[in-house]
């Protein structure tokens, strides 16, 4: 039967469902009372939809809280066992893999290196593999339990219907990798669990928005800053968030050839792989066993020793002139979306940010215009190295929030419909 706008009473019940979740997940626990004005349900429909979200196992009751009658008020609280998500980051170095419980308290985590192979397809997605394998295998686990398995990459995501989501990753050379299909071959995961695969800025921003600094913020730019560098756009018309390949804007016309083929790009500047190439190309020198992540470490050291050291003149140009571009590259956002905030991440962009944001905010706001300038935050994410992951998570959670906490059902476990069982017999 049809409701408001078109919506049948099954798609009402869900939405009801939906809002007590997240009003839960966000703001509890709360008292059935609180969640009618926080969701804008009736006090009926609020003790119906609790009453179900109990009898599933979703919520329980969290103690009580006194009201202004007298009588005290039960609390409600999301069950953090109710559900199993996984995250994970599939770094330009590493896969890194995180299994969280669904009040995103880590059960487990690996890591496991790229190694020779780097990003060839095969490996990567044996990477996956292992990692979810692994996580499981530590919290006693089966992949039944899972929500799904949410996934951030580098590259542009499109959905390619029922080959899931196809990965245009210029950059590690992936052209038109059909990623989620290839997961699916696999085995690992039954039917019912789905894959959720987005661009890692975007996964990045997601977390931060929803339990990092952009808290609060009606629109902001999250800055994914790794071997790479990437943004997620969030607005009004876009809550969910979008990446854009703010990498390949060009800062510089004529300049550094960068990984995506390209010449001029601010990631043949600013991304974590540039700025050690550019040192190098100086005359720095990092130790002859540092990996990408040891040998920004040990430019930061030589810019900015800890000791009674001169700084190394060469690693000081080196990140004076990266802080201009990322500065200038950040002015084109804020010229264009406006922002209240842009939030600096990833593992470089925290490494780095403490030493020198001062100087990237500095050039940020010469460069932009004097309106929006004056409107916008400049800060380090709150989330650490790992957000990837925990955005990755996040997007399983987002879905089952929205399907109002119904499990996917399980494939074979619903009767198919007279026509197709019909139309199956002619065809057998």
């Amino acid at each position: 039967m049809a409701g408001q706008g078109g919506r049948t009473v099954r798609d009402l019940r869900r939405e009801s469902r939906g809002a007590v979740l997240q009003r839960l997940y966000f703001d509890g626990p709360m008292s059935r009372h609180a969640l009618g004005p926080a969701t804008g349900l009736s006090s009926g429909s609020v003790s119906n939809v609790v009453a179900e979200l109990l009898a599933d196992g979703l919520v329980e009751e969290a103690g009580s809280v006194g009201s202004d009658a007298g009588r005290p008020r039960r609390l409600l609280r999301i069950r953090p066992d109710s559900g199993r998500l996984i995250g994970v980051d599939m770094g330009e170095t590493r896969v890194h893999v995180e299994l969280f419980d669904l009040g995103l308290r880590e059960l487990a985590r690996t890591e496991r290196p790229l190694g020779p192979h780097g990003y060839d397809v095969d490996a990567v997605v044996g990477r996956v593999h292992e990692g979810i394998t692994e996580v499981l295998t530590t919290a006693r686990l089966s992949p039944t339990d899972l929500l799904g398995v949410g996934i951030g990459v580098p590259g542009i995501i499109e959905d390619a219907g029922q080959d899931g989501a196809v990965v245009h990753g210029q950059t590690i050379g992936w052209d038109a990798v059909p990623l989620e299909r290839m997961l699916r071959r696999t085995g690992q995961l039954p039917a019912h669990v789905p894959y959720f695969i987005d661009n890692g800025a975007k996964t990045l921003g997601q977390a931060e928005m929803w339990f990092g600094a952009g808290r609060g913020a009606r629109n902001a730019v999250v800055i994914l800053f790794g071997s790479g560098v990437g943004a997620c756009v969030v607005t009004e018309e876009a809550a969910q968030g979008r990446a854009v390949e703010w990498g390949h804007l060009t800062v510089r016309v004529g300049g550094r050839r960068c990984r995506c083929g390209a010449v001029g790009c601010l990631e043949a500047y600013a991304g974590a792989e540039a700025l050690v190439a550019r040192w190098q190309e100086a005359g720095g020198q990092p130790s002859s066993e540092a990996d990408e992540e040891k040998a920004l470490t040990e430019l930061l050291a030589a810019a900015r020793p800890s000791n009674d050291r001169k700084p190394d003149p060469v690693a000081t140009a080196v990140l004076t002139e990266t802080a201009e571009y990322l500065g200038a590259g950040l002015s084109d956002l804020i010229n264009l979306f406006q922002p209240e905030r842009v939030l600096i991440g990833g593992w470089a962009g925290l490494q780095l940010g403490g030493a020198f944001l001062d100087e990237v905010r500095a050039h940020a706001l010469a460069h932009a215009l004097r309106f929006p300038s004056n409107r916008v935050g400049i800060e380090l994410g709150h989330l650490g190295p790992d957000a990837v992951t925990v955005g990755a998570a996040v997007l399983p959670l987002a879905a089952f929030f929205t399907r109002g906490g119904q499990r996917l059902p399980m494939a074979g476990s619903m009767p198919s419909p007279t026509w197709q069982a019909a139309l199956d017999g002619r065809l057998a």
